[in-house]
C-alpha cells in the first residue's frame, strides 16, 4: 500500500542545495500545470471519481488539493520574501479535500487556477536571489522554520508525487 500512497518515495531534503539544485525545482513548478492537464485529459467523471488507493482521495480531488496546496504554498512564498520569518497560516487539507467543489466539480477549475499560479510562482522563483532562497517562515504546528530553498523542493516533490497518483491509477487500470 505505500508504493500507492507514496508512488515516488516521500520527501527528503538535500544537505546541501545549489543553483542547479533549484533550477530543476523551478523548472518542475513550471511544468506541472501541463503534466497534470495532460493526465486527466480525456478522464471519464467515473474515472476522475476513482481514488488513487483504498481510502485515498479521487482523482478529481486530488486535482483540487494541487490547486489548494499551492496557494498554501505561493502565499507563504509571498509572506517570507517580505516579513522575517513569518508564522503561517496551517490549513486542514484533509478538510479542504471534502469541501463540495473538491468532490465534484470540473477538474478544469483548478487547472485554470494552476495555470495562472504556477506562472505567477515561477516568475518570482526566478527572480529570487541566493539570500531570498535562505528567507524561512515557521510553521506553527510543526514548530519547524523552513528555508524556501528546502520548501521548493518540497513543493517539487508535492507535485510530483500528485502526478504520479493519478499516472499510476491509470496504468493500474489500463486507462
Amino acid at each position: 500500500m505505500d508504493h500507492l500512497k507514496y508512488p515516488i518515495g516521500t520527501f527528503i531534503a538535500p544537505e546541501s542545495i545549489n543553483e542547479a539544485q533549484r533550477n530543476t525545482w523551478i523548472a518542475d513548478i513550471a511544468a506541472l500545470p501541463q503534466l497534470l492537464r495532460d493526465a486527466v485529459a480525456g478522464l471519464t467523471d467515473n474515472q476522475l471519481d476513482t481514488p488513487y488507493r483504498d481510502g485515498g482521495w479521487t482523482l478529481r480531488q486530488v486535482v483540487h488539493h494541487v490547486a489548494d496546496s499551492h496557494i498554501n504554498a505561493y502565499t507563504r512564498y509571498k509572506l517570507a520574501a517580505t516579513e522575517d520569518n513569518p508564522a503561517i497560516r496551517p490549513y486542514m487539507e484533509e478538510r479542504w479535500a471534502e469541501l463540495p467543489e473538491a468532490k465534484h466539480e470540473a477538474v478544469e477549475i483548478s487547472l485554470a487556477l494552476l495555470d495562472a499560479l504556477h506562472y505567477r510562482w515561477t516568475l518570482h522563483l526566478k527572480n529570487m536571489s541566493e539570500a531570498d532562497f535562505n528567507r524561512t517562515f515557521f510553521h506553527p504546528e510543526s514548530k519547524i522554520t523552513y528555508r524556501l530553498d528546502i520548501n521548493l523542493g518540497l513543493y517539487s516533490w508535492h507535485g510530483r508525487h500528485h502526478l504520479a497518483h493519478i499516472t499510476t491509477t491509470k496504468e493500474r487500470f489500463g486507462w
